[in-house]
């Protein structure tokens, strides 16, 4: 019957077409029945869906069935892989879905209890083989049932995918199983346990395992918690046991290797949620718990003996701990106090301390930088410590950082280059900045200065004019003004020297002596004891022709001569022929004294030319028991007694045209040294004198805690609260103040 319509229907459309002779068909506008009436071709679907043959749901699901079942057993499948994909799709076309996937889940589920006992051999391996077969035969499952899962699972959101589905029935059925999941997490922790014992493990092994407990999301309730109090327990043990045993560096090393091997177990088979518990935990126990003991036991044994190496592992090692970097300033600190108070507080080390102050911050530069990456609260730190052991000790430290210039700046020093001379100077300006009595500091420097500039000893005008403007920048105009006041005046008396001369060869009588003079300002040169000692007649008389020059240029000016700094070049004949002596003015005298006699006694040379009785001693020690040995003493002996007699050594010999006999003045004795230690302390008196006065002519009352405030403000050398009190009292006896008559403690101002 359908047949038969559809030859109607061809029979139809031929008589409305009629051919051309070309081949070409023409629709025509008329048609064999009705005139003008159009025909439409219309296709429609069948009216009843074709139905299922009786068992083919049941035959199909058979099918379906044994082919999943081959899938689990690992055997061949009998029909081909499109045919049952093409069951499935039928079977969900005829929404059989849901019986359908009942029935999957149902035989996936019968066969994850069947291997529920599979756990006899290795178990470990036996485990991750079941989990490896299951997953493949899961995702062969699906390929079959992928219509079934894009279809009738998609639609239902509570329904999981084929694939969580497998995952689902093997959590439930074999890792939620006590004793599986206890056997399988206890030979997981037994092989890492191995591994950080020195065994070899096998890795994948454990990295599938562990990928399977994430995958079954498992991983943190099941292993990462036991996990965890394992390694806790273990390195717990092992700090205790090696913090005994071992030596800090050794130590370190074992903590950065730990370490590295635990982010290797992370990189290898452990999740990446693991990472910082895990690294947390080693850290805490091999580093947090032993902060304290490691720094007592090992870090002034590392900064002694200078390791670099491990200090820099130490402070990256502290700096992940909690804490671990203001424990490790806290003791770096307190090391640099100890070690620094060592070098200031030893009297018998003075000679080096400036030295080994310069080396030890050299160190702790090295190792601020290089080890503590230049850690600005580090950096801080020790500027701190070297402030607080450097003026443990007052006013020693900067009298020896003066002298230590001094002897660098000094002519004949080993530095080889000014760029090397430079390089030490800003060393020392460093330590300069952390002393707190810098005007002790100033007086043995401008005393040292002195020497240098009348001696002629300096070894180089641009370093000292270098050092000078290092210390105005630092301290200030008003720090340097008496020193370039020194500079000043040589100059000065270079240009009246050459006025001299001129002056002099215009006299109808020159001397044979040629006289060098320097004008020096009194306020700005160190203060010299004048004495008075008896010249020769010619160089008398060529003191009052300068003087007569000088006065005639500068009227109103007062000239006083200062023996001790004086030097000459003598002319002296001996066996071995002329020699010139480069001495003092103290040695010039005595030297002279053979011109009018064989042999002195102490007596006679001290009455002969005025020299006091200290500087004469020094003086003759210098000629007779030093290397040049100009005058003979007798008794022989290293020092000077009152019944010593000199005489002339004509014997003397020596490879020098010119000599260089050891002036003693350019030593510092002890009276020097104390004496300008107690100007400087006068000074101090004068200053904290005028603060309080300016302060009182400023605010006219005030108590006494404030004025002492204020002072501290003011002044800037340290000083002692009694210090202050006595100024105060003193300026109240000299009516500069006076005290409130209610309350004591109250001062005020008097006009």
């Amino acid at each position: 019957m359908a047949e038969d319509t559809r030859q109607d229907k061809r029979a139809s459309f031929s008589a409305i077409t009629e051919h051309n002779t070309n081949g070409m068909a023409r629709t025509s506008a008329l048609a064999s029945g009705k005139a003008g009436a159009s025909k439409k071709l219309v296709i429609k679907n069948f009216k009843d869906r074709p139905k299922l043959a009786e068992n083919y749901t049941e035959d199909t699901w058979l099918k379906l069935r044994d082919a999943v079942g081959a899938i689990q057993n690992s055997t061949s499948i009998k029909y081909n892989l499109e045919e049952l994909y093409q069951a499935v799709e039928n079977l969900c076309s005829y929404k059989v879905s849901p019986t359908l996937y009942k029935q999957l889940r149902q035989v996936c589920e019968d066969h994850v209890q069947l291997t529920e006992s599979l756990d006899n051999l290795s178990f470990l391996k036996r485990m991750n083989r079941c989990w490896q077969d299951h997953c493949r035969q899961t995702i062969m499952i699906r390929s079959i049932f992928l219509f079934l899962d894009r279809t009738y699972v998609l639609q239902n959101s509570l329904l999981p995918s084929i694939w969580d589905t497998g995952l689902e029935l093997f959590r439930t059925h074999i890792v939620n199983d006590s004793a599986v999941q206890k056997r399988t997490v206890d030979g997981i922790l037994e092989q890492i346990e191995l591994e950080r014992t020195g065994e070899t493990v096998d890795r994948s092994l454990l990295r599938s395992l562990l990928g399977m407990l994430s995958d079954l999301q498992v991983y943190k309730d099941s292993f990462e918690e036991r996990f965890l109090i394992e390694t806790n327990r273990l390195y717990a043990a092992e700090g205790q046991l090696l913090m005994q045993e071992r030596d800090v560096p050794e130590y370190l090393h074992h903590v950065a290797r730990r370490l590295e091997e635990e982010n290797d177990r992370i990189m290898s088979y452990l999740d990446q949620s693991t990472q910082k518990p895990l690294i947390s935990c080693v850290e805490k126990q091999l580093l947090g718990e032993h902060m304290t003991a490691i720094l007592q036991k090992g870090l002034s044994t590392l900064l002694d003996e200078n390791r670099v190496t491990e200090l820099a592992l130490l402070y990256q090692l502290f700096s992940k701990v909690k804490g671990g970097l203001p424990t490790l300033l806290q003791f770096w600190r307190d090391y640099i106090k100890s070690f620094g108070g060592k070098i200031v507080c030893t009297p018998e080390k003075d000679k080096d301390m400036v030295q080994d102050l310069l080396d030890f911050k050299d160190k702790m530069d090295n190792v601020a930088q290089s080890c503590f990456t230049r850690n600005e609260g580090f950096i801080n730190a020790m500027k701190e410590a070297f402030e607080t052991f450097i003026n443990k000790r007052p006013n020693k430290p900067a009298e020896l950082i003066a002298k230590y210039v001094d002897s660098k700046l000094r002519a004949g020093n080993k530095e080889a280059t000014e760029e090397e001379l430079e390089r030490i100077l800003d060393k020392i300006m460093i330590i300069f900045r952390f002393i707190h009595g810098k005007d002790v500091f100033e007086a043995f420097y401008k005393k040292d200065l002195a020497k240098r500039l009348l001696v002629g000893k300096s070894a180089s005008v641009d370093a000292e004019k270098s050092m000078l403007s290092k210390l105005k920048h630092e301290c200030g105009a008003a720090f340097t003004s008496k020193l370039e006041g020194m500079f000043k005046d040589m100059e000065l008396s270079k240009d009246i020297m050459i006025q001299f001369k001129q002056y002099m060869q215009n006299q109808s009588e020159p001397s044979n002596i040629e006289l060098t003079v320097n004008i020096l300002t009194m306020g700005y040169w160190p203060s010299y004891t004048p004495m008075e000692v008896h010249l020769p007649l010619e160089m008398v008389k060529l003191q009052e022709v300068f003087k007569l020059f000088y006065l005639g240029k500068h009227s109103g000016r007062k000239l006083q001569w200062q023996p001790t700094l004086g030097h000459a070049v003598l002319k002296a004949e001996f066996k071995e022929g002329k020699k010139e002596l480069q001495v003092s003015l103290f040695q010039t005298l005595v030297l002279l004294m053979f011109n009018e006699g064989e042999e002195f006694s102490v007596e006679d040379i001290r009455t002969a030319t005025g020299i006091e009785e200290g500087e004469l001693r020094r003086t003759l020690q210098s000629l007779a028991c030093g290397k040049a040995r100009v005058l003979n003493k007798n008794p022989r002996g290293k020092d000077v007694e009152d019944g010593d007699r000199f005489n002339f050594n004509n014997d003397f010999k020596h490879k020098l045209f010119r000599i260089k006999i050891n002036q003693i003045q350019m030593k510092e004795t002890v009276e020097e040294q104390v004496s300008t230690t107690e100007r400087v302390f006068q000074d101090r008196q004068y200053q904290i004198d005028a603060a309080v006065v300016r302060i009182m002519k400023m605010r006219k009352t005030l108590s006494h805690n404030l004025l002492v405030s204020e002072l501290y403000n003011q002044l800037k050398f340290p000083v002692k609260p009694g210090d202050l009190k006595k100024r105060i009292e003193s300026l109240i006896d000299r009516d500069y103040m006076e005290r409130d008559k209610e309350t004591p403690n109250q001062y005020h101002y008097v006009a």
